[in-house]
């Protein structure tokens, strides 16, 4: 499982943005069997989110939704949480939870605002591995995300849903090979890989 809280960063200057991510959150996760959220994200306390999400795909799109909307810091906890799962996050608990509580708080020193570790108690050495090469790869995803434009960000919208380049051209009144330099300018492939990185990776530490 992976347990992800999230804490916004200078909520005093920037305002309540709890209700902004959850609704991010929900529109990117969906919801029902197949949407890889186990326990929907809801407020835990003051300006804090958590969330559970059992499947690394699910875990790299809501990590996604949150540095695009910026001042977020975020702690994955990776490994078990105690069954059977409650209604609320809130209720929940387990090794993955008490690790996404320490991630946050590491987190406040990351270059990323990021942090990835493994609950198990067992210490196992590849598993605790494996999650610090997904924290890396998640920094690097980061990093890169945070330079996408928000004309960036609209036409890689648009290409997730599987428009071709000729249409997104027709949608944009633009031709098609603007298209193609305005997703190079966003990183469309290179984001693409690296979120199938990330969630390789975090796939095997929670083996």
């Amino acid at each position: 499982m992976f347990v992800l809280t999230a804490d916004q960063k200078r909520s005093t200057r920037h305002g309540d943005r709890v209700p902004e991510a959850l609704a991010a959150l929900g529109s990117v996760l969906g919801s029902g069997d197949g949407s890889g959220v186990a326990l929907p994200f809801e407020r835990t306390v003051g300006d804090e989110i958590q969330g559970v999400l059992n499947s690394p795909a699910a875990a790299v799109r809501a990590v996604t939704a949150l540095v695009r909307l910026g001042s977020w810091r975020v702690g994955l906890g990776v490994g078990p949480v105690d069954l059977p799962l409650p209604a609320s996050t809130r209720a929940a608990s387990g090794p993955a939870f008490l690790a996404a509580r320490e991630a946050v708080e590491a987190a406040r020193s990351s270059p990323a605002d990021l942090r990835v570790l493994r609950g198990d108690g067992a210490h196992h050495y590849g598993e605790a591995e494996r999650a610090r090469q997904a924290e890396s790869a998640l920094w690097v995803l980061t990093v890169l995300l945070r330079r996408r434009t928000s004309e960036g960000w609209e036409i890689v919208d648009m290409a997730e849903t599987g428009l071709s380049g000729r249409d997104i051209a027709g949608r944009l009144d633009i031709s098609p090979s603007a298209v193609s330099q305005r997703l190079g300018r966003a990183a469309y492939q290179e984001g693409r890989r690296g979120a199938e990185l990330a969630e390789a990776l975090l796939a095997e530490a929670d083996a």
